[in-house]
């Protein structure tokens, strides 16, 4: 019922390219479209590290909303992964990934996504952390990603596709990344509504 309120009242706008976020607001029955930001992603070195996520998700909304008009309600989220007190940024090919891979393989690391929510009369704001263990990262696996996934947005249905073989610490290792950054993102969506 809500879900039809909201729709009937605004235009949504999805500020993102996600595919795994435009997954769960279609999976919500919330009609929206997609208006992404190209503007660099920039936030004061000194800030805090667990603010960053919601800053730039406000920095994106702000960006996104001065090309918007009227009854609008804008959606833009931002994760980024901590470890040490250092971000990683989404790697852009997958001998990047295996790198971040490799360095919190084994480690514990936050994993943090920032969520806002801007109508030209109200913005919300809020981040939600997850802490996160990894096993081990086998060679074996870390191969199988490298020389299987052209592009790191692919990672996801890589994954998904692999979980019905049985290729042991690969599916065990890369699921936990999937499961957690999906509960992060329901997390943010129960949250909203």
């Amino acid at each position: 019922m809500i879900i039809e309120k909201i729709n009937n009242k605004y235009n949504i706008i999805l500020g993102s390219q996600s595919t795994r976020r435009k997954e769960l607001l279609q999976k919500m029955n919330i009609n929206f479209d997609i208006k992404a930001s190209n503007k660099k992603e920039l936030f004061p070195k000194e800030m805090n590290k667990e603010l960053v996520a919601e800053f730039v998700a406000k920095q994106k909304a702000n960006h996104i909303s001065k090309k918007l008009n009227d009854n609008f309600l804008l959606i833009t989220a931002d994760t980024i992964v901590i470890q040490n007190n250092n971000i990683f940024h989404k790697p852009k090919t997958s001998s990047e990934a295996i790198t971040y891979l490799k360095q919190i393989s084994n480690k514990k690391h936050k994993v943090i996504t920032g969520v806002c929510l801007k109508s030209q009369e109200k913005e919300i704001s809020f981040s939600c952390l997850t802490k996160v263990y990894f096993k081990k990262l086998e060679e074996e696996a870390a191969s199988i990603v490298r020389n299987n996934i052209p592009n790191y947005d692919y990672v996801g249905s890589f994954i998904k596709g692999l979980r019905r073989f049985p290729v042991g610490n690969f599916v065990s290792f890369p699921a936990e990344i999937i499961r957690t950054s999906t509960n992060i993102v329901r997390r943010g969506l129960d949250e909203i509504f």
